[in-house]
Parts: structure tokens; sequence; C-alpha cells
């Protein structure tokens, strides 16, 4: 599908990898794959127990004796599909097309996050006419899901100082400093009750934008657990109505768009939607210049459950969900614009007569800010009876304030884009902060083409952009030159 693309080798490399499945926690095969292109190319590398791979090659004639550089991006992607797509994400690749200037996956996410580092890397290690220095090449796994391949990695035997990370979406902006963050996963055991002939019924919350939930939860968009949560407070305030299962979200650092319960509703249906309805138009009105797609849909369950959760633990868990933080908590005092900490409803999950179960994703630029929030949170789960637990803890980037790399990154941008870069700190996670702890003196410097819309369906990679900023990096390649 992309053979007629430029840069030909960067999107061949694009294509090759995302036929290999390579969802966070599923990056064996790409990891060895990584490892095969290496050895074929006799390139050292070393392929780690996580799956990491490090290569590096010499650099081309009259640069041998240059500073090494360090390209570095992961191999994991966050693999989400549509709800009518039947593609298997574990064993199946990608189906790729192309429109307009976009290259997109037919019913899926791209992985353009974080695969288009891994092509360029790859067409950088392929080159035989690409002046360059020494080249250290870091691709890591499971960044997506906690930086743990970043968090695990030895890269005792490199010699570089100089890191190009290319694990950033906007292609005028460099980025120079990042959030921190860290994962807390709570459970609640509740008691069942039998739920007798009431009729059972599945509501969803659907039609949200989602998105990423660094990137993208400064816009201030909803999220579909905290409405589905309310929703059901409701509803088992006003009418007589138990909850039977609850599923929504899918990633711990997405923005969960859409959210559903089975419950069960001794009341008329017209009363039941009745209620729906004015719940619907609340929400419509209140999130009006945010989500014009929301919408609440009821439907008759197709399978039937003897028991549901009782009320009194219910309105006790429910009373959590409702009052814990979600979305902005503080803005940067510093840098006009920039979110400073962040929390992020990120998974509610129920099954018939189980725990109820809850993930949330914490970013700071502040290490102070992220542990008050994880300690507010934390306590809001043990008072209401729940267990919790936070991992996947990962470091602030901080700001460089002498940094000769971004100097000629600026510079370099500017000769070969003609324009002047945004030079920011943002509130994702990368994984230069912990990679800085690992190298002392890193240097380091974030960029990369295009991508709208990472983390969902509706990704999808420019294609004049992904030509424009492999023209930078060949450029960068000559930096010291």
């Amino acid at each position: 599908m992309l053979e007629n693309l430029e840069p030909k080798n960067v999107f061949s490399f694009f294509e090759e990898i995302d036929q290999i499945p390579r969802g966070s926690g599923n990056t064996q095969k790409i990891s060895d794959y990584l490892a095969e292109f290496a050895k074929k190319r006799n390139l050292f590398y070393i392929q780690d127990t996580l799956g990491n791979v490090i290569i590096k090659k010499d650099g081309t004639a009259g640069m041998e004796e240059k500073e090494p550089v360090i390209i570095q991006g992961h191999m994991d992607m966050v693999a989400v599909k549509e709800p009518d797509c039947e593609k298997d994400m574990e064993t199946e690749g990608l189906d790729l097309a192309v429109q307009g200037d976009y290259v997109y996956a037919k019913g899926t996410s791209l992985g353009a996050d974080d695969g288009i580092a891994v092509a360029y890397a790859l067409a950088l290690l392929d080159s035989k006419d690409i002046p360059h220095p020494p080249l250290e090449v870091i691709i890591t796994v499971d960044e997506e899901t906690g930086m743990f391949g970043a968090q695990g990695i030895d890269l005792s035997m490199l010699q570089g100082k100089k890191m190009l990370n290319i694990d950033s979406e906007k292609e005028d902006e460099l980025t120079v400093a990042c959030a921190g963050g860290l994962r807390v996963y709570a459970n609640w055991q509740v008691a069942y009750t039998e739920i007798g002939d009431k009729e059972q019924y599945v509501v969803t919350v659907y039609g949200l934008k989602g998105g990423h939930s660094g990137v993208e939860i400064g816009l201030g968009r909803a999220n579909a657990n905290k409405l589905l949560c309310e929703l059901l407070y409701l509803m088992e305030r006003e009418l007589d109505v138990r909850v039977i299962t609850m599923d929504g979200g899918t990633k711990d650092n997405v923005i969960p768009h859409k959210a559903k319960a089975q419950i069960a509703c001794g009341a008329k249906e017209e009363e039941l939607k009745k209620l729906i309805g004015v719940v619907e138009n609340s929400f419509r009105e209140e999130w009006a210049k945010k989500e014009s797609g929301l919408q609440i849909r009821l439907e008759k369950a197709e399978k039937q459950y003897e028991k549901a959760i009782d009320a009194s633990d219910f309105f006790r868990v429910m009373s959590f969900f409702l009052e814990a933080p979600n979305g902005v908590q503080a803005m940067s005092r510093d840098l006009p614009g920039l979110v400073e900490t962040s929390l992020n409803f990120a998974t509610l999950h129920m099954e018939p007569e189980e725990e109820v179960k809850a993930g949330f994703s914490l970013r700071s630029s502040s290490s102070t800010a992220k542990q008050a929030l994880k300690e507010k949170l934390c306590n809001m789960i043990a008072e209401s009876e729940g267990e919790y637990e936070a991992n996947g803890e990962y470091p602030s980037w901080e700001y460089k304030e002498n940094s000769e790399l971004r100097e000629q990154v600026v510079r370099t941008y500017k000769e070969v884009l003609g324009k002047e870069p945004k030079v920011l700190s943002i509130h994702a996670g990368l994984e230069c902060g912990i990679l800085s702890q690992k190298i002392e003196g890193l240097d380091c410097v974030s960029f990369g083409p295009n991508i709208d819309d990472i983390h969902t369906t509706k990704e999808k990679l420019s294609i004049s952009s992904t030509q424009r900023i492999w023209e930078l990096l060949k450029k960068l390649m000559q930096m010291d030159a």
C-alpha cells in the first residue's frame, strides 16, 4: 500500500512493522524482527530479556571518530479497534490505507506512535549513502503502559551523550521537557443480591472524542466512565434499578470515549427511557462545546443474569467514582497554557458477581504535586473500603538550561524547514526523563512528524510531514560535521 510514498525506505519499513502485532505487552515478535534486522546487516545489537533492542552502526567515511548520536523510540503501540472490527490485534497485522496526505489503518489504531520512529531508525541503519556519525539506536518495549522497557534497560555500553527522541506528534514543535507520571489500580469487594423478575437492559454512553490522556486532557473533553457513573447513580437513586456489569475505557493513557453497563430495572421501560432522556439532554447541554457527538443508548440485554450488586455497596463505590478527581487538576504557573497536573479515570470494569475494578493515570511536571495527587486518590480509595496498587511511576524530564543539542536542532530545523519551531514542555510522558537518569549528562530533544488522533482508531500520519522530518533527521546527522 505504501510502496509509492516518499521517503520510500521509511514507509517500506513502516509498512513492514505494521504487519507485526505489537500492542503493549505483545512485543516479542517485533523485538525479534529488530534483532534479525541487525543480524542480517552485521550490526552490533543487544536484545535484552525484556525485549528492548539496542543497535549500533559505525560512522560513515570521515565521520568514524565523531561523537555518537543516539536515536530513540519505542516499538509498542496502543492497539485499539472499532467495535465492529473483527481483526485480532494480538495475532494480525494492520490494514493500511492512504487518503490524500495521510496514512491510516482500517478499523484500528495506526501505531505511528511510535512506529514511525522505528521506521526512521531502520532507514538510517539500512542506508548506504547517508553520511552519519556512529549511531546508537534504542528501541524500547511497553512505553505506552508505564515505560517499563526504559526503566529496565541497561545503557552502560553506550558512549553517546546526545539523544534524538522521535516520539512527538506535531511537526512544528520541539519538546525539551515533559511531565512524569504513574498508574493507580483499585478494586472493591462487593456483595450481590437476587435480581428477581426485573427487566434487564444495556445502557451505553458513547460518541465522545476521547484521546490521549497527556496530549488532549487539557482540551477539557468528557470522560465516558465518569458520565456513566453519574447516570447509574441517578438511575439507582430515582428508579428501581440495579447494576449487574460495568465496562468502560481501554488503556491507561486514553481518555475513555465509551462506557456501558448492564442493569436490571423494576420500573416501567417508559420511565427508564424518560430518565435517560433527561440525563442525556443535561449531558449534552453541559458538554455542548466539547462533545457534540455525545449520546446514550438503551437496549434490551441479550444475556440474562440472576444477581446484581447490593444497593449499599453500589452507593459506597459509586460515591467514590463521583467524588474522585478527574481531568486537569492544576495548570503551570510558569508556562501559560501548559497542564501541570492531571488525572485520567481510564478504566472501569465489573464482571457479573465479581469485584469492581478501576484504573487511573496520573501526570505532573511537579514531583510534589504528583505525590500529593497520588496520596489524595489512594486515601479516597481506602476510605471507600477499596484496595489499591500504584506502579509504573516515571520521572519528569526536566528542562536543561544550557543545551548544545537544543541549539543545534533549532538551527538545523530553521535551515531545513524554513521556519522557527516551537520549543516547549509537554504534559504527555516521554522516556527521556528515565533515560537521562541512566546516562550522565545526556542532552535530549524530541520531535516527530504530524500524527493526528493518536491512541484512537482515527489515528493518521501525514505523508508530507514524514518526508520533511526525514530531511531534518538526515541533516541532523551532519550537525557536528
